[in-house]
């Protein structure tokens, strides 16, 4: 059996024969593949949070280069790419097994290039109306999209025992991209690295340019590497082949729709946070620099997701997700204390303290909830398919299955989070001038994420 996968062992071939639970092909072989396809997906993702989120940088930087958008406007901009990722994520946590993990890979980062030449062209030019801005907005979403895919591909290559590791460190790495260009996008900005292209400076008040465009440009030569490393680089696995009939009865799953409200509150969370802070400091704290530091909450939280994996691996994902939502609801509440009340008052240092430990729990919990999504699924899946008589390499097939398309579900419906946190902040601030209206609604949400945690799987904890 073992000599027939030689010749394709190197080659970006399909591999016809996966077998990661038996623990000799792992070593021989497994193991070596499934961290190539890992090393290659981690900046294939993290290029995609990069475009994704794009407009967090972009949108606050609008007005210095001459449009005139209102601030709810700019909000829409932040919140729209998380809103069209959400609703992408169903098709795309589909398509791995419809196409194979490294045709879709290669595909998924190379179409993220034409947002970012779009854009780049469009800052330029003062006329270029609000629609067209939307458009471009909901195409970055497609960058959001990839993370569905992204994650259902490498749970098919790792066995069940490392998965949390393995997903923590994709997911981790690939939400680094939001800090990445974060960090990236204002230094991009501030020099004319591609003026062999067109495209002059504007000038600011202080007599220095701003180039725009550079914070959509400077992505475009990594995602041309990257969707060649995956083409070449990466593997179709034929045992992750799958028809959308088997994937779809994993929506009749109470426990698909109890995780992805958990999921909502951590992934979601960190995604709105991240598309909102940079434009809700700007509001409550007009004369702080905050492109400067926006970065280290993504930061943060990407390296908390991380580790949370592990963590989860180690501790239960039930308890750290417990704890958590804990913490999360208790810095929610202190968050009050450190706004402007009428524009007087605040305190940006409290202000950013509280939010950076709201980016790390957002992180932690996001790599928790995923892990327990993993194991609820895992045996959901093999119970059944033994009592229905079936084999267990038939429940082993079933329940990676499974677990890919939940996981992908569940993710879309986290995405969301990122249109509505920064739509609520921009209703809230149009409607009362504070964002405290907004944070009263997420610190309801987290003590009910508290309660549902506990009452569906940490009473009964010693089973998971």
């Amino acid at each position: 059996m073992s000599h027939s996968t030689t010749p394709e062992r190197d080659s970006g071939a399909v591999i016809t024969e996966w077998r990661p639970e038996d623990p000799a092909f792992w070593q021989q072989r497994g193991q070596r593949v499934a961290s190539r396809n890992l090393w290659i997906s981690v900046p294939c993702l993290l290029l995609a949070f990069c475009v994704w989120m794009l407009f967090s940088a972009v949108a606050v930087n609008l007005p210095k280069v001459g449009f005139t958008f209102t601030t709810d406007q700019l909000f829409m901009l932040t919140a729209l790419p998380a809103l069209s990722g959400a609703l992408l994520r169903v098709p795309y946590a589909f398509m791995v097994p419809l196409f194979g993990g490294r045709r879709w890979t290669a595909f998924s980062t190379g179409i993220m290039i034409i947002p970012c030449v779009w854009l780049g062209f469009a800052v330029q030019d003062t006329s270029t109306p609000f629609s067209t801005f939307v458009i471009i907005s909901l195409l970055c979403g497609f960058a959001g999209a990839n993370f569905a895919s992204s994650m259902a591909n490498i749970s098919f290559f790792f066995p069940k025992q490392k998965q949390g590791g393995a997903l923590g460190i994709n997911g981790g790495l690939g939400n680094m991209g939001v800090s990445v260009m974060q960090l990236i996008a204002p230094l991009a900005i501030s020099v004319g690295i591609f003026a062999a292209f067109g495209g002059a400076g504007v000038e600011q008040a202080d007599g220095s340019y701003l180039f725009l465009q550079n914070a959509a440009w400077i992505w475009v030569p990594f995602l041309v590497i990257f969707t060649l490393a995956a083409w070449f680089g990466m593997n179709d696995l034929a045992a992750s082949k799958a028809s959308l009939s088997e994937q779809l009865p994993v929506l009749k799953r109470a426990h698909l729709w109890i995780m992805a409200l958990l999921y909502l509150a951590t992934f979601g969370s960190f995604i709105g946070f991240s598309a909102g802070f940079a434009m809700l400091s700007k509001t409550q704290f007009p004369d702080v620099q905050i492109l400067h530091y926006a970065f280290f909450g993504p930061f943060i939280g990407a390296l908390a997701r991380s580790t949370g994996g592990m963590i989860s691996d180690r501790l239960g994902g039930t308890r750290v997700t417990l704890v958590n939502f804990v913490v999360m609801a208790l810095f929610c509440a202190l968050l009050f204390m450190t706004l402007p009340v009428n524009g007087a008052g605040g305190n940006f240092g409290a202000f950013f303290a509280v939010f950076m430990v709201l980016f790390l729990t957002a992180g932690l919990g996001s790599a928790s909830t995923f892990q327990m999504i993993s194991v609820i699924f895992r045996k959901l899946t093999m119970d059944r398919v033994k009592a229905q008589g079936g084999s267990e390499e038939q429940a082993m097939r079933e329940a990676a299955t499974d677990t890919a398309a939940a996981l992908g579900f569940i993710s879309a419906i986290g995405a969301i989070g990122g249109f509505f946190i920064p739509k609520a902040f921009g209703i809230s601030l149009d409607l009362t001038g504070s964002p405290a209206g907004a944070m009263k609604v997420f610190l309801v949400f987290y003590i009910a994420c508290v309660f549902v945690t506990w009452l569906v799987y940490g009473r009964n904890s010693n089973k998971k």
